[in-house]
């Protein structure tokens, strides 16, 4: 679909190239996508190749008494059986907490741990060989809920006291906590002449990434392995990896293969030690690929959340206060939660002004599936309560939902409740008009198959009501709280063929967003050129971060921007050296050098002759602080995006069936780098919003998963997906690289709370949880009167 785009303030590029910033360039690797001929990690294959798999617990808490391997190793092609006791290095990783160990030692913490592996001749048989391993289990009480955690001397620890790091207390993984106008006080209280109060709750979310963990590791002559995995972050997972392998880091490389989506649950570890570990025993490439079921296990997910708000505001609308605490189920293992408490704390209040604030954000170890980076990355959570509470407030007030949104939207210039000044554009108030403007859908027809349910031909059309929500939200880019977050890029350029072609080298993890078509149009941008040559994401050059957080665009666009520009003066210093030229306006066009007073002054393949230019740059974006544990206060991001969404649903009240009818998005994204590109991550974030607010749920009994499958955890398909207008504003950043904005989280954000005020208005229950489920809506409970 075609952005509506708003061209205001946009900053200057350097060239009008037709395949370059600003233009909706094709990805390189679409074609085979679509022919289904693009080689996915899954794919991979070597000669004399073994198959590697994992034995998993099937308790959520449980002590380990003895393993016994021997039926194992006595299968017919079992090339090598692997526990905790042939770990070459240190037993334990972790994303920032190195608490997970990469093979059980002495218990397991939640179901699907990883207990034991195995190296067979064909993937049967190593699956075979699994199940033969004997493991004596001592199974315990796991610590599930908010109320075991928060008491530990009764429940139980799921780490051992002395095993906790960094600021872990008790089951308390980490907690952050934000003041601001001197916090929420009676006092304060006492001015609010309207209060609206509300418990919400999140399920627990999956990636759902359509390609399963998968990798081949590979042993190398000098004692090393090159590992080739679908991944978001290659030099971290090498951080990682390298110490349990007993190896420096230098001997573990690592090359991206083809990812089959992401959205966080790549960016900590799954396959890579074990496949390298089998790979280095027995000498021989091993291939890891996980099954469905095994993927659920193998990542981390979206944080269940608890959350408490209570909103204060005078009788005209006006934010006096909001009071919150917000509690996240990190699971059995730390992961990014730190990162997501921050996260969650910071951006908690939503994209308000508030002059009281006070508010604590936690996340709990427990027995239950380990939960780190997914989409929103702790402002999903939050934005859901916080949006919810506006509709409430608005209800109480009598008053439009929009418009009280709009009279308590921050703009740039203002202060958030960490303290920090908004200093970019924050069109909040104009995201919310442009798209409340937008027209509505006609009203469901004759036509039975635009109902809710009825291609399944349960309803003729009777009892369906139509409702519609907004919703808009605020969410960081970039790594944050002084994490030194920066990204490397290596270009070259030379002349093949009698024409200058650009090679463009970083470790950015390409998972579908489009980085390979963005660095391409970089280069053609800054230096002129057609020809772009993108170089495998891999070890060999510096690290380039995650591909997450909204910020390879931000991060890599601009190393790469810094390493052609850096090439561009390298080779007009030839030129002046070589001709003497005087202009300060030259630039590349079409392989020339061009100044607007001289013309064309020479050819690119003329002033390279046989020689390259190859530069590498680092870009750091400004320094960022830690929050202050105790007030939040510090200047703790980089960038803010805003996205803004109404949902239109048709809800059959008698069967508990909901349509998304529209869904409508608007949101500024700075500078639309590729046009195109930036609509599909709206529409894809905002359908991720829509399955955790109708559909999406791991469910778990006793900290065991129930619906490990594609089958039962439910995933919004073609027909689940709306149309969904979006209108794009471009108001630049001066900080960005040509003022982008990182755009893919957002839209995750504000679609689910904004779905869920359309069912709300439709059927005028309360429902204060996603996903929301048919029994929800059609069973009134007492706390919804």
């Amino acid at each position: 679909m075609t952005p509506l785009r708003t061209e205001k303030n946009l900053v200057k590029i350097t060239t009008d190239h037709p395949h370059g910033v600003g233009t909706d360039a094709a990805r390189p690797d679409g074609i085979l996508k679509v022919r289904g001929e693009f080689a996915y990690s899954s794919d991979l294959w070597a000669e004399d190749m073994l198959w590697g798999t994992a034995l998993r617990s099937p308790h959520a808490r449980a002590r380990i008494r003895s393993v016994d391997v021997s039926r194992a190793l006595a299968v017919p092609g079992v090339h090598a059986v692997l526990t905790h006791e042939d770990l070459p290095g240190v037993k334990t990783y972790g994303l920032e907490i190195q608490d997970q160990p990469a093979l059980a030692v002495d218990q397991v913490r939640h179901h699907g741990e990883p207990v034991a592996l195995v190296a067979a001749d064909h993937p049967e048989t190593a699956r075979r060989a699994a199940a033969a391993i004997a493991v004596d289990y001592e199974v315990l009480e796991p610590v599930c809920t908010e109320e075991q955690a928060l008491d530990p001397e009764r429940y139980g620890y799921v780490h051992a006291p002395a095993e906790y790091r960094g600021k872990a207390s008790g089951n308390v993984l980490h907690r952050q906590r934000v003041v601001s106008g001197g916090g929420v006080t009676d006092e304060v209280r006492a001015r609010a002449d309207v209060v609206v109060r509300g418990t919400y709750e999140v399920g627990m979310q999956d990636q759902a990434f359509l390609g399963p963990e998968s990798g081949l590791a590979v042993p190398a002559e000098d004692g090393g392995v090159d590992l080739y995995v679908a991944t978001q972050w290659l030099h971290v997972d090498r951080r990682q990896m390298a110490p349990v392998l007993g190896l420096p880091e230098e001997r573990v490389r690592i090359t991206l293969a083809g990812v089959g989506g992401a959205f966080g649950g790549r960016e900590d570890l799954s396959m890579q030690i074990h496949a390298c570990l089998l790979a280095l025993r027995t000498g021989r490439p091993v291939k890891v690929v996980y099954g469905r079921e095994e993927s659920f296990f193998g990542h981390v997910h979206r944080h269940p959340a608890r959350l408490r708000y209570e909103h204060g505001a005078t009788r005209d609308g006006r934010l006096v206060y909001v009071d919150a605490r917000i509690v996240l189920d990190g699971g059995a293992y730390a992961s990014s939660s730190p990162a997501v408490v921050g996260n969650a704390a910071s951006l908690g209040v939503g994209p308000y002004v508030v002059p009281h604030v006070s508010m604590e954000a936690l996340a709990l170890y427990t027995n239950n599936p380990p939960c780190g980076a997914m989409r929103g990355f702790g402002a999903v959570q939050a934005c859901f309560a916080y949006e919810s509470q506006m509709d409430r407030l608005a209800a109480a007030l009598g008053t439009d939902p929009v418009e009280l949104r709009r009279l308590n939207a921050v703009e740039e210039g203002d202060a958030l409740p960490t303290g920090q000044r908004i200093d970019s554009p924050a069109p909040v108030a104009e995201l919310l008009r442009r798209v409340k403007a937008l027209p509505l859908p006609p009203a469901a027809g004759a036509d039975l198959r635009e109902m809710p349910g009825a291609l399944s031909n349960t309803t003729h059309g009777e009892g369906v009501v139509r409702g519609v929500g907004y919703g808009v939200g605020i969410k960081n880019v970039g790594f944050s709280e002084g994490f030194d977050d920066y990204s490397t890029a290596r270009v070259r350029l030379e002349v093949v063929g009698g024409e200058p072609v650009a090679l463009v080298h970083t470790a950015a993890a390409e998972v579908g967003q489009g980085g390979v078509t963005v660095h391409g149009q970089i280069a053609r941008t800054e230096l002129g050129v057609e020809r772009v040559t993108i170089h495998p994401a891999d070890t060999g050059v510096g690290s380039a971060g995650s591909t997450s957080a909204s910020r390879q665009t931000y991060m890599t666009g601009g190393a790469v921007k810094m390493a052609c520009e850096a090439v561009r003066e390298e080779l007009f210093a030839r030129g002046r050296a070589r001709h003497g030229w005087t202009h300060d306006d030259l630039s590349l066009a079409g392989g020339k050098v061009v100044s607007e007073a001289g013309g064309v002054l020479a050819s690119v393949a003329d002033l390279l002759g046989d020689d390259a230019i190859e530069r590498t740059r680092e870009h750091h974006h400004r320094p960022t602080q830690p929050f202050d544990p105790e007030t939040g206060q510090g200047f703790g991001h980089v960038q803010y995006s805003f996205c803004a969404h109404r949902a239109v649903v048709d809800v059959d009240v008698e069967l508990g069936l909901v349509k998304v009818v529209e869904l409508a998005a608007a949101q500024d994204v700075g500078r639309a780098v590729n046009p195109g590109a930036v609509v599909g991550q709206i529409h894809g974030g905002s359908v991720q919003g829509l399955g955790l607010a109708v559909m999406e749920e791991v469910a778990t009994e006793g900290g065991r998963v129930r619906n490990p499958s594609f089958t039962d955890y439910l995933i919004p398909t073609l027909l689940d997906t709306p149309p969904q207008p979006v209108d794009v504003l471009e108001l630049a950043d001066p900080h960005a690289p040509y003022g982008l904005r990182g755009a893919g989280e957002a839209p995750t954000l504000s679609s689910t709370p904004a779905i869920v005020s359309a069912i709300r208005a439709a059927t005028g229950l309360a429902l204060r949880r996603v996903p929301v489920r048919p029994e929800h809506l059609t069973v009134r409970r007492p706390e919804e009167d």
